[in-house]
């Protein structure tokens, strides 16, 4: 992962690798190699030897002797490169798994053309290139299946270095570093003076994982803070994906857009802005109280915010090329994220929420993004009912996880899934307020009279039926029954 540079930053990174007494397993020379199976195979070693020395990238480059690291030129352009008749990036990036956000810089170094291939390292599992994974041992490339020994310390790695500590680019100056990332809206949000010297505000940003400092005394921007707090997402090679897109379509399909629009700032120096932005697109209702008319939000503003700050906290950031997205159709708005839910959805309600990424969590909770653990789907529930909206719905299409807000319908026009949803996401609730599901308690919820209590009595049945709720008391009779969903 890296920043946009101009041709003297790169130039200068050329030169500073050039000096190193040889090359290293995340570091090789070449002449004018340009076969295009050696690249990829070097795209895959180098990616994963990145990842076991801890490194955020690793470094091909043509143009200079192996031994002397002299500047000799390169007739190797990559721009011209094919592969059949596909030129040779798109190529290689078909054939790399996960699809790694790598470039080649030409250069002209000495007055000698010369090559950069940026890689970023592996990240949650081994790179492969066409289905096979490659290391480096020493300066050699080799199969990472004959050797066991480094292929389990690669597992360990990803297992014990949250994404958050990954660096997302490395080696700058502190005025580099701190020039990258909206420092002071960290401040601000943390509700902490900022500090006047430099070496103190880069300490703080350090304490808090933002910053790391290595032994040349030089910064990194970790994912942490890059993800939350940078000023442009887009310049941060491998995490330009994983800003948010906002998506407004015409009906109840993806047929015509109408509006779209993709953050650029950190989740959390963004996220009030996004917010507002959402909102602004949101339809309103028009109602009359006490003879006036006001408009009113269809979606609960708590609800969007809490089903928005999820999506951002519990995606899968090793799924590279998706991001998380909202989407707003005529009848309902979508809000998605990469990855499967670590918890089963019919246990979003009650489950403490395990997140993959703890640390950029905590974060966002501290500075009040979002709530305390465990309380937020509750609240999404609670604000539906208050709104006596169609019951949210919790879904995991395609290896993601959405979150299914509805624009307002009257019991006779929902379906039976919609009612039964309803049903058992008010159980749900009323359980965790240690407080069973009772006809009365679902009639307040859906809006109906007293005299109507048989429609809410069939909602229970089905969703009894279905075997999501179940008798409070097994030798309950009809009169005064209670219910609690199936796994309390």
């Amino acid at each position: 992962m890296t920043v946009d540079r101009d041709q003297a930053y790169w130039a200068g990174l050329v030169r500073e690798l050039c000096k190193l007494p040889a090359e290293t397993s995340w570091l090789e020379f070449k002449h004018n190699n340009d076969e295009p199976e050696t690249i990829g195979e070097y795209l895959s070693a180098l990616s994963n030897a990145a990842a076991l020395d801890g490194k955020a990238n690793a470094y091909l480059i043509w143009g200079i002797e192996n031994d002397s690291h002299a500047v000799l030129g390169t007739t190797f352009a990559p721009a011209k490169a094919r592969k059949g008749g596909e030129e040779l990036e798109s190529w290689l990036l078909r054939m790399l798994s996960p699809r790694l956000h790598f470039r080649f810089v030409p250069l002209q170094l000495e007055d000698k053309p010369v090559v950069l291939l940026e890689i970023p390292a592996a990240s949650g599992k081994p790179t492969l290139f066409a289905g096979k994974e490659w290391v480096r041992v020493g300066s050699n490339k080799k199969p990472l299946k004959d050797y066991p020994e480094l292929e389990r310390e690669l597992w360990r790695r990803f297992d014990s270095t949250p994404f958050e500590v990954q660096l997302a680019i490395d080696n700058l100056s502190g005025s580099d570093a701190l020039a990258l990332l909206d420092y002071p809206a960290y401040f601000d949000l943390l509700k902490l003076p900022l500090p006047e010297d430099r070496a103190a505000l880069l300490a703080r940003l350090e304490e808090d994982r933002l910053l790391v400092r290595n032994a040349a005394a030089l910064w990194g921007v970790t994912n942490l803070g890059a993800i939350l707090f940078a000023k442009d997402l887009h310049r941060f090679w491998g995490l330009a994906r994983k800003a948010v897109r906002v998506v407004v379509y015409e009906g109840k399909g993806r047929i015509k857009t109408l509006r779209e629009q993709e953050g650029r700032k950190g989740y959390a120096s963004g996220f009030a802005g996004l917010m507002d932005y959402v909102n602004a697109l949101l339809p309103r209702n028009e109602v009359i109280g006490k003879a006036l008319r006001r408009e009113v939000p269809m979606y609960p503003d708590l609800a969007v915010r809490e089903l928005v700050a999820n999506a951002l906290i519990h995606q899968d950031f090793s799924v590279t090329g998706a991001g998380p997205m909202v989407e707003v159709f005529a009848d309902r708005m979508e809000i998605t994220n990469p990855g499967l839910p670590l918890v089963n959805t019919q246990r979003f309600l009650d489950s403490p929420p395990r997140s993959r990424n703890e640390q950029l969590a905590s974060l966002m909770r501290r500075v009040g993004i979002c709530e305390e653990r465990g309380s937020g789907v509750d609240k999404v529930v609670a604000e539906t009912e208050f709104y006596q909206l169609p019951a949210p719905s919790f879904e995991t299409p395609e290896g993601s996880t959405r979150a299914v807000l509805f624009a307002h319908t009257a019991y006779k026009e929902m379906d039976s899934r919609d009612r039964v949803r309803a049903c058992y996401l008010h159980a749900c609730l009323r359980y965790v307020q240690r407080d069973p599901m009772t006809n009365a308690s679902l009639r307040e919820r859906f809006g109906i009279a007293a005299e109507n209590s048989a429609m809410v009595s069939r909602v229970m049945k089905e969703a009894v039926a279905q075997g999501l709720v179940k008798p409070f008391d097994p030798d309950q009779g009809r009169r005064h029954a209670k219910y609690v969903p199936f796994w309390a």
